[in-house]
């Protein structure tokens, strides 16, 4: 599969990255032999990039990510976890669960939001353990929202001189959200932005300044919940937008985009997974699977050519930001 630089320090990324929220039991259980088999499926059909963060079910897609990756050659892959939440045993924990954060696991422990130079090295020592691995390639500053300056003035230069150091090959942000993300290009020296829902066939508010801002500065994208939540996956009552009922507006628009793509013999997921690599700052699309066949059908979706007409169709029907670049077949 073909890869993309994330970065100066020659990390790469596959074109398709295969998330793993899922793995960590995202909204309901998978089991440790399905787990292992979804990174078996990703690693059969070429997908060599790994996302994975401590949040994910309390640690455990990092162990299960580092238990799938076991045994196969280190140089041949890349993974990204994410810093800025710190899990700190529950004394006595474990007798409720984890769902209130959208995890089906024990709550063993909580999270305690921590971008301090020390809570960045020790959640990446932490992560390390969990994975396995003596080293990540990708360490990104995870949702700091809430938390912008002190993630901007102690979380950034401690990966920085982490970077400096070697232990890591690029760092960045990953957020579901445009403006912060934009504010840490302009101010700092990241490599690449991990930009979760808002630069999808849906909505493309990415383009207003993100976007932008990272191809002017040569910076790289990778553009995670591409389905916004699984909406444009198949979209109909009870779809979800952003973890939540899409609201009556957004799955109209929803609606309309698949009518587009069914008059053109096009599945929705297959334009969805192909729009953002229109954009010359996009490297990596991310993809969440917990099964071996949705990694399958994400790897087929993919490889199916989208017509330039649908393209077409979309912006004369205003369903298209009509400066977003699309793909082209040709």
């Amino acid at each position: 599969m073909r890869t993309a630089p994330l970065g100066r320090g020659g990390v790469r990324a596959t074109r398709l990255a295969l998330g793993c929220a899922a793995l960590g039991n995202l909204y309901r259980p998978v089991d440790d032999e399905t787990a292992a088999a979804t990174v078996d499926a990703a690693w059969d059909a070429g997908i060599r990039t790994f996302d994975t963060a401590p949040h994910y079910g309390l640690g455990l897609s990092e162990r299960r990510l580092g238990a799938a990756l076991r045994g196969r050659p280190r140089d041949t892959y890349t993974v990204s976890t994410k810093v800025g939440r710190l899990l700190v045993p529950y004394d006595g924990g474990g007798a409720g669960d984890d769902l209130a954060h959208g995890f089906a696991v024990p709550a063993t422990h909580r999270r305690v939001w921590d971008f301090s130079g020390d809570g960045v090295r020790r959640s990446l020592e932490a992560s390390l353990e969990r994975l396995g691995l003596d080293r990540v390639d990708v360490v990104l500053l995870h949702d700091p929202d809430d938390h912008a300056e002190q993630a901007l003035r102690e979380g950034y230069p401690a990966l920085e001189r982490l970077r400096g150091e070697g232990v890591v090959g690029a760092i960045g942000v990953g957020m579901n959200q445009c403006a912060l993300p934009a504010r840490f290009l302009r101010e700092t020296d990241i490599d690449v932005v991990l930009l979760a829902g808002r630069y999808t066939l849906l909505e493309q508010e990415g383009l207003a300044d993100l976007l932008p801002e990272a191809a002017a500065r040569g910076r790289n994208v990778v553009i995670g919940g591409v389905f916004n939540s699984g909406l444009l996956t198949d979209p109909g009552p009870g779809a979800t937008y952003d973890y939540a009922p899409a609201p009556q507006a957004v799955l109209d628009r929803a609606l309309r985009l698949k009518a587009v793509a069914e008059r053109h013999g096009v599945a929705l997921r297959s334009a969805a997974l192909h729009f953002p690599f229109g954009h010359p700052a996009v490297a990596s699309v991310l993809t969440g699977a917990r099964s071996p066949e949705e990694v399958r059908d994400s790897v087929a979706q993919l490889r199916r050519p989208v017509p330039d007409a649908f393209w077409h169709e979309l912006r004369a029907e205003g369903l298209l930001d009509p400066h977003a670049p699309v793909p082209s077949v040709r």
